[in-house]
């Protein structure tokens, strides 16, 4: 082989090295925002089941009030 010939194997070994670099630094990053969104999803889930939770509580002291309304409503009726 010739010197030209190997300086431009070393030229695209080279090209080659650096990119594989550049593609593992980035896989580092996408690993990274991959793992930051997944614990933003897990803390999203959370909010979310304890949102339900509240308006679950919510609708049943909702409806306990209307029983009562209710009930005082059916007590004034019977006075009258």
């Amino acid at each position: 082989m010739s010197l030209e010939m190997l300086e431009k194997l070393e030229s695209k070994v080279q090209m080659a090295v650096d990119t594989i670099s550049l593609l593992q630094m980035e896989i580092e990053e996408l690993k990274e925002q991959k793992d930051s969104l997944a614990m933003e999803a897990q803390e999203l889930r959370s909010s979310r089941e304890e949102l339900v939770q509240d308006n679950e509580k919510l609708r049943n002291d909702h409806n306990a009030w209307q029983d009562r309304v209710r009930n005082l409503l059916g007590k004034m009726e019977g006075v009258e």
